[in-house]
């Protein structure tokens, strides 16, 4: 049961003495300090107005022994494996009833909030009276979210295909640019992360997370990296690979390129200035459809846009989402234009349950919340607020080698030499550790494993922050 834990947590298996485990021994005992008795001057968690009921289930023990012998095998991001069993708003609760501020929810599931009361309330109300039927019947939940995900769209992008997740979503999103276009080949960027079936897992290239499932037709181009790329913040220079995939690579025509305009799982990268302009054209030129991979950075977690290439001035010919878009109901959506979209009537395209009742009456309760609760300038005005206070900790901590990201999407990535950028992969296991220990749960990512990724809840507060802060700040003082 232990072996997964330990193959993920291998940085840490050795100590300076080269003893076994003693690494990771001593990052467990500093754990055990946090998480006993004593732990006065430590950050406290703001109040919040909300107890869990009483849990009488599994506990983790039991639990890790079901999950080791019936399920997949998995890797673990603690040593000390947390059973969630509750939630509200940007809290998540354990099975001892211990509160945890959610620092990444925002990027798992949730964009509202945990179980959010306006959002359960439609699931509840719908699922009582019909919860599956799609193009087949008319339903106006269907109907009416469609309308209302159209209204937030630029330009001509009004025509929308329900999906079950962000991975069917781009599936589907491929497909449709290679009938359209009659070409095969793709263009995706080095350290992207699109989804975890065959097409897309060979869009999503290099990515840690993934095994590069090698595709016919996909090409890789140089990742626009601000901060470890060649051409720094110069994003025309990286643009350039583009035009070269398609002259040297291809027949000179594409069917489509696709981008995060944040990379999520590549480590909150947000792409050059002025590369997804220059890579639109060169597209456009080519033939090609231009994708906009919306599954984390949209649904207004960039704060300054609702979704993440308006940030880069840019209208693509497709756009993907899905993960906060029913606030942890299982959905996603494809967006584009009534000429392409047209491609689809010739060939029948069907999807039993994306588009159900329940999940589309969801998604569109998580877009009224958006709007009633203003989440968009709150992404915008407690993010600012938490990337002025990071990088004021990036000035305290060596260790701390970028800030970067918009609204409530930050990456932190962490190095143990500034000057070679050499990344802390072993020590930001040990600070995971201690933060969740002392109550904050993050994320973590980037090609190289050492970025915290935090992408909260977009109710998130400005006292929140000051508590995600200040315990970042105790667990990297005990390094």
């Amino acid at each position: 049961m232990q072996r997964a834990v330990f193959r993920w947590l291998s940085p840490l298996r050795r100590g300076k003495n080269g003893s076994p485990f003693s690494g990771l021994a001593a990052a467990q005992a500093e754990v055990e300090t946090l998480s006993g008795k004593n732990n006065a001057g430590l950050p406290k968690l703001p109040p919040f107005d909300y107890s869990p009921p009483p849990y009488d289930g599994a506990r983790t023990a039991e639990i890790l022994l079901k999950r080791s012998e019936f399920l997949s095998p998995l890797s673990y991001i603690y040593t000390r494996i947390l059973n969630v069993v509750d939630g509200k708003m940007q809290y998540l609760y354990d099975e001892d009833g211990k509160r945890y501020l959610d620092a990444f929810g925002g990027i798992a599931t949730v964009c509202c909030g945990h179980c959010h009361p306006e959002v359960v309330e439609v699931i509840v109300n719908q699922i009582k009276r019909i919860q599956h039927s799609t193009v087949l019947y008319l339903n106006h939940a269907i109907a009416d979210f469609a309308e209302a995900l159209a209204s937030k769209m630029p330009g001509d992008l009004k025509v929308v295909f329900f999906t079950n997740s962000g991975t069917e979503a781009n599936e589907l999103a491929l497909m449709i640019a290679r009938l359209y276009t009659g070409c095969h080949d793709i263009i995706s960027i080095r350290n992207a992360y699109h989804g975890n079936a065959a097409g897309t897992m060979g869009a999503t290239a290099q990515s840690i997370w993934k095994y590069n499932v090698i595709q016919s037709g996909v090409h890789h181009a140089v990742n626009p990296d601000q901060y470890r790329g060649a051409f720094g913040s110069e994003g025309e220079k990286y643009a350039k690979d583009v035009q070269e995939i398609i002259d040297f690579g291809t027949s000179g025509r594409i069917a489509a390129f696709i981008s995060e305009a944040i990379q999520g799982v590549g480590g909150i990268m947000e792409l050059a200035p002025g590369y997804l302009p220059a890579v639109y054209k060169t597209i456009k030129n080519a033939g090609g459809l231009c994708i906009a991979d919306e599954v984390q950075s949209g649904f207004a977690r960039t704060g300054s846009h609702f979704w993440g290439f308006e940030g880069h001035g840019v209208i693509p010919d497709i756009v993907t989402m899905a993960k906060g878009i029913g606030n942890g109901i299982p959905i996603g959506a494809v967006v584009t234009t009534p000429e392409i979209a047209e491609v689809l009537t010739r060939r029948n395209y069907f999807n039993t349950f994306g588009g159900n009742p329940v999940c589309t009456a969801a998604g569109h309760a998580v877009l009224r919340v958006i709007e009633k609760e203003k989440l968009q300038k709150n992404a915008s005005v407690v993010g600012s607020y938490l990337m002025d206070k990071l990088k004021k900790l990036q000035e305290k901590h060596e260790i701390i080698g970028d800030v970067r990201g918009r609204g409530l999407m930050i990456g932190v990535e962490l190095v143990s030499d500034r000057q070679e950028k050499t990344p802390a992969k072993a020590e930001i296991l040990h600070i995971l550790e201690l933060m969740k220990e002392m109550g904050v749960l993050i994320g973590k990512g980037g090609y190289y494993g050492n970025v915290f990724r935090i992408t909260p809840p977009l109710c998130f507060t400005k006292e929140d922050t000051d508590f995600l802060v200040d315990v970042m700040d105790v667990a990297m003082s005990k390094l």
